[in-house]
Parts: structure tokens; sequence; C-alpha cells
């Protein structure tokens, strides 16, 4: 068994893009960064970022609008930085608090400035293969795992554990796509799915984002599964400090005695996001150049 180590894979993707940022004369690459409220896990998935983006040198503007605000004057806000020609790439940390209509206020966030993916014409780009749009970042990170693991798509049946808009749509469409590295055979599971051991079983590689606590377990996979374990759930621990010890959706310590590749959880996916979006802002800077 390989461990696909994203910490590794995502430090390279930050080199990579220092380098560049570096090669870039007067104003760098910016991206704006909207938190309302003071969700804790907001709290440090912003923090994150604003590290990664100081750490390429890729200017982060932090915005905290209060819990208070309401939705038309979020609308507002986002309004100024799609306006503002020194931003380039602009993200709303989700969760936002409740009364927010959450997709709507990720498409008012303009395309060419959706770092983040999440808007509706960029979703509609990934499905047409049109690479001027911005592939969100958790699915775009899945892929480039892959790839720098050596793990070619083609030819090969890749089910997905999930549906959501963040993460099970928009891999499924990537897997399926007519270029170098995809053009896998895909079967996606869902709460509604009958049998998923039944699929599961068959998949050459295994993506799950169901986002239940280590759902999958070996019964459900074949020996040489390449598996992508998406989820990050918290769960009680009385052995941990924090009472709680951090999992994946898949149960590791057997379904890695099966797999030939398999990522951690923490230290898998999700270094990959906030790589991802930083890859997203270089090119939404680099797009705006040449408008």
């Amino acid at each position: 068994m390989d461990l696909i180590d994203g910490n590794k894979i995502a430090s390279d993707i930050v080199a990579e893009l220092r380098a560049e940022v570096a090669q870039i004369n007067g104003r760098k690459p910016c991206i704006a960064l909207v938190r309302v409220g003071e969700d804790p896990a907001s709290v440090s998935y912003v923090r994150k970022k604003e590290k990664t983006a100081a750490e390429i040198g890729v200017t982060s503007r932090i915005l905290l609008p209060p819990v208070t605000i309401t939705q038309d004057e979020l609308f507002a806000l986002i309004d100024g930085l799609n306006a503002d020609p020194s931003v380039d790439g602009i993200l709303v940390q989700s969760p936002l608090p409740r009364g927010f209509d959450e997709v709507a206020v990720f498409r008012r966030v303009s395309p060419e400035k959706d770092v983040d993916g999440f808007n509706t014409l960029n979703l509609g780009k990934v499905a047409q293969e049109d690479e001027s749009g911005f592939v969100s970042c958790t699915p775009a990170g899945i892929m480039e795992l892959l790839a720098r693991s050596g793990v070619d798509l083609k030819g090969r049946h890749v089910v997905v554990l999930g549906r959501s808009l963040i993460v099970g749509k928009p891999v499924a469409l990537l897997a399926l796509q007519k270029k170098s590295g995809a053009n896998g055979t895909v079967t996606i599971c869902h709460s509604g799915t009958s049998n998923v051991s039944a699929l599961t079983r068959q998949a050459d590689v295994l993506i799950a984002a169901i986002g239940r606590p280590e759902f999958v377990t070996a019964d459900m996979v074949k020996p040489g599964v390449v598996v992508i374990d998406v989820g990050i759930n918290r769960v009680a621990d009385p052995t941990k400090k924090a009472g709680y010890r951090l999992t994946g959706d898949v149960h590791f310590p057997t379904v890695s005695a099966l797999a030939s590749k398999i990522t951690p959880v923490p230290g898998g996916v999700g270094p990959m996001t906030v790589a991802m979006l930083m890859k997203n802002t270089v090119k939404a800077f680099r797009l705006r150049q040449v408008r």
C-alpha cells in the first residue's frame, strides 16, 4: 500500500506557485477572503488560506463583516469586490450563518473572480470541458493527487460516493473528461442508491465524499483499489486531549490493507484544497491581464 501524501503534493504546488509569482512584475495576484461570523472551523480555514497566500506571494484581503449583516448587504460587499480591479479572486467562506442562501451568495461572485469554482457558469464550464473557467478546489485537488501519484483514470471504473455540488458532481465530471489523466468510467452513489457495496466493490478508484465517518469498510472494496478519502469528521474520543479524533469516510485501518494507494485523514485531500485555491487565484490574475 502506498500512502498518497497530500501535504507533500500540496507543498510542491505551493513551491511552483511561489516561483511563478516571483516572476510577476508590479502588482501581485490578490484574493479577497470574506468570513461572516466566528465559526471556529471557518476562522481556522481562513487563517490557513491567508498564511498560504503570504507564503506564495499572493496578496490576501480579509473582510470580516459582522454576523448581523443581511444578505443584501453581503451582496453589496461582493458587488464592490467584483468591481475592484485590484482583486483577482473572491472566496466567501462556507458555511455562512443561518438565514443566508449560500447558493445565491456564491452566484453573486463574478465568474471571472470565482476562484472557489461554485458559480453556475464555472460549473457549466466543467461540464463543457472549457478550461477558461475555474474548477472547485477540492475536486481539482483530487485530480491533481491522482495525476501526481501516477494514477491514470483511462479505462478504469471510478466510483464516487456523494453527489454534492462541492465535491461529488464536479469530480465525477472531471473524471469523465476527454483529456489526459481522465477518461474514466464513472458511477455515482448516494443516499438513494440501492446496494452501495455491490458498486463500490467494482471500483478501481473509489472517491469517498459522503460525510459519514468510516462508512467505507474492507468488505466494500476490492484488493488493489485506489482510495481517495475526502471526508473529515470529528468522532468522540475521550482518550484525546480535544475529546475527539479526526477520521475520514473510510475505515483506514482495514481498507488500507487492501488498497494499492490511499489518502490519509488528515493530510490527504485537505491540504490540496488550499493549494488549488491559490492556483486558481494566480490563473484568475493571468486571465484578467489578457482581457
